[in-house]
């Protein structure tokens, strides 16, 4: 199985004074998911797409779900908090063979380490793609992109 986590693009706002998990893409957040939605399009990928409910990853999966033609489905087992455990229990709600998951840092760094061993560090907007066995839940690192590769 291939499981691409997508982390959420950039959503710092230097005054927000709202709860954190009310904060929305920035521009240039949503210009680097366009990009990455763009780059993952080109590699013909069609995942089926979870994410985490709050909007810095609902848009970051929406912009990319628009480039792969895939619907984006909310799970709130991507909030912040999310582990192999929970990716277990999502891979059981999907009927195909690829699942993106878009959410958030530190969880998919050591989801991602839970899985493959690897030590990894996702940007904001960088995606990563594991080749998973769901029956051992182990898997191998097979490629890590940061947004800037999407840019050029």
């Amino acid at each position: 199985m291939k499981i691409y986590f997508l982390r959420h693009g950039l959503a710092d706002w230097p005054n927000w004074n709202r709860p954190d998990d009310d904060r929305p893409l920035t521009e240039e957040g949503k210009v680097e998911a366009a990009a990455v939605g763009m780059l993952l399009a080109r590699l013909e990928i069609a995942p089926e797409i979870v994410t985490s409910p709050l909007p810095r990853a609902s848009q970051t999966a929406d912009i990319a779900g628009e480039y792969l033609k895939q619907k984006v489905r909310i799970d709130p087992l991507l909030r912040p908090g999310f582990n192999a455990v929970k990716l277990k229990q999502l891979i059981k709600k999907i009927s195909g063979s690829s699942l993106m998951v878009v959410g958030h840092e530190p969880d998919f760094t050591r989801t991602i380490f839970e899985l493959t061993g690897g030590n990894t560090k996702l940007a904001k907007t960088g995606v990563a793609l594991v080749k998973l066995d769901p029956e051992s839940m182990r898997g191998q690192l097979r490629w890590l992109v940061p947004p800037r590769f999407a840019l050029k």
